[in-house]
């Protein structure tokens, strides 16, 4: 996590360079490394599905090994360029785009969330479609060619936005030329006051030490290339925490520390509970759906009730709908049971050398009547199993996690916006990152819950785990925008103040 985390601020440090080297080094760079690794993923994968047991044989099996370990490793690398890019372009581009129209700046996010929900969609029906009917070779063949087909469209689609939004080349070079240029006219008058110096000729030559200076830090020692993952990541942090949005920010990271979402975790204990694959795709149809609606009723609250208390609005409709999860723990048909230890099977296997259970073998049945009866009676047996298994609790659990994705996405864009409006363009490209990073460590945590607890009886205990974090990151929001409007903030119909301007923000950091 350290790891994705600095390379992850590394990328987005780019940012502070003028937007003519940074559309070639993050836009261009991120977009190629990521279609590139899918690509090579995809090709990789094809040659295991071809020739299988061949790799299987060479060199006991580590020939195939190999190719998962290079399979995960690069489509890592293809998730870290993805964030880049999102990073770039929909938290950073998407601001000069819009201008200083902030009604703009929404419905530009909100279209742009609407595009990604689609695509999530669209994308897993249409491979899984032509696995089914074709084969995983000519699935993965598919993935390959249609990321280096999509490659040239969007570096073409890129271009022509940048081309379009001169603001893009002039706005941040010319910012950061002058931020430069204001803070070695600042050190040079500093120099000079403390000496008790008039700022004559002895300027220019402080400013030409000034530089000198500057020039021999050019090149970093060893020393200080071996250090500078973890400052990067020690500075990230300290300019994440200075600023206005932090609790909001921390408040969206929590919101990550769930398994009430349609991930492999929620669909496996789906299915523990008689839920069949038809059934679990029409409600992931529906979560989608869901989440778009979220998506416009982002754009409505914020144009009625400002941007801040559309937050506070969302968080109190997604906690509303997680009740219904939490209900659903305990009501008939919940496999929550406390008593059952996770690892109770783990240790009874590995510690005490109890083999795995193998398949018994069949009884030999010779009589026709027999054989009927014993179908018979089997088919009655799962019938009534099936009836016994109460679908209160899965259907609750299911109705509160669909329904809270309308909060969920609409509080999304809301802490997006807000980055976007409150963090200086300078440190737009560090912010963002610090906030994914932690997005993803929280993530992390989910995963880490789930493999302490991973038997079913145990799903509940992290259902309600999940609900407590998701209450603690909209705690951590509602401190941001009670500090922001007070006891306004439960008054939706008065105007919100403006923002933070960049002279303010400007001040704040550069304390950081």
């Amino acid at each position: 996590m350290l790891w994705f985390h600095c390379n992850l601020l590394d990328i987005c440090k780019i940012s502070h360079v003028p937007w003519t080297r940074s559309v070639h080094l993050v836009a261009q760079t991120s977009l190629i490394v990521q279609n590139a690794s899918v690509i090579v993923c995809g090709i990789i994968l094809m040659v295991v599905f071809l020739y299988k047991m061949q790799l299987m044989s060479m060199y006991h099996g580590w020939i195939l090994t190999v190719c998962y370990i290079l399979v995960i490793t690069i489509a890592n690398i293809a998730n870290l360029a993805s964030t880049a890019t999102g990073i770039t372009i929909q938290r950073d581009w998407i601001v000069v785009v819009a201008g200083d129209d902030r009604s703009r700046l929404a419905d530009m996010n909100a279209t742009v969330r609407r595009i990604d929900q689609l695509t999530n969609i669209l994308a897993p029906l249409a491979v899984g479609q032509i696995m089914t009917f074709g084969s995983p070779v000519i699935g993965c063949g598919f993935i390959a060619g249609w990321n280096m087909l999509s490659m040239c469209v969007e570096y073409f689609l890129l271009w022509k936005v940048y081309q379009k939004t001169p603001a893009l080349a002039i706005k941040s070079g010319k910012k950061d030329e002058d931020q430069e240029l204001k803070q070695l006219n600042i050190q040079v008058i500093d120099t000079n006051t403390n000496n008790n110096e008039k700022p004559t000729e002895d300027v220019l030559l402080m400013g030409e030490k000034v530089v000198a200076v500057v020039d021999n830090q050019k090149e970093p020692s060893c020393t200080e290339r071996m250090t500078e993952p973890f400052r990067t990541f020690r500075d990230g942090w300290v300019a994440y925490y200075n600023q206005s949005v932090f609790w909001a920010g921390m408040g969206l990271a929590f919101l990550y520390m769930t398994v009430l979402g349609f991930d492999c975790i929620t669909t496996g204990y789906a299915y523990t509970q008689g839920l069949s694959g038809s059934v679990l795709s029409i409600l992931m149809g529906a979560s989608a759906v869901s989440g778009i609606i979220g998506t416009v009723a982002f754009t409505w609250l914020r144009k009625k009730c400002g941007l801040i208390r559309t937050g506070f609005i969302s968080g109190v409709a997604q906690l509303s709908s997680l009740i219904l999860c939490a209900i659903s723990v305990f009501m008939p048909g919940s496999a929550l049971d406390l008593s059952v230890s996770p690892f109770a099977d783990i240790s009874t296997r590995f510690l005490e050398g109890e083999p795995l259970p193998t398949v018994s073998p069949v009884p030999e049945v010779y009589l026709t009547t027999d054989i009927q009866n014993l179908i018979n009676n089997a088919t009655s047996q799962f019938s009534d199993s099936e009836a016994s298994v109460p679908l209160i609790s899965v259907s609750l659990l299911f109705a509160g996690v669909i329904a809270a994705r309308v909060g969920l996405w609409s509080f999304d864009l809301t802490v997006t916006q807000l980055i976007q409006e409150n963090v200086i363009e300078s440190e737009r490209g560090i912010i963002n990152g610090v906030q994914n990073s932690m997005n993803y460590l929280l993530d992390l945590l989910h995963f880490i819950m789930v493999i302490l607890g991973p038997n079913p009886e145990a799903f509940g205990l992290l259902v309600l785990i999940s609900v407590s974090f998701v209450a603690m990151g909209h705690i951590m929001y509602f401190r941001y925008a009670y500090q922001n409007l007070g006891r306004r903030v439960f008054d939706c119909c008065s105007p919100e103040p403006k923002t933070v301007t960049d002279e303010n923000q400007h001040a704040g950091s550069s304390v950081v």
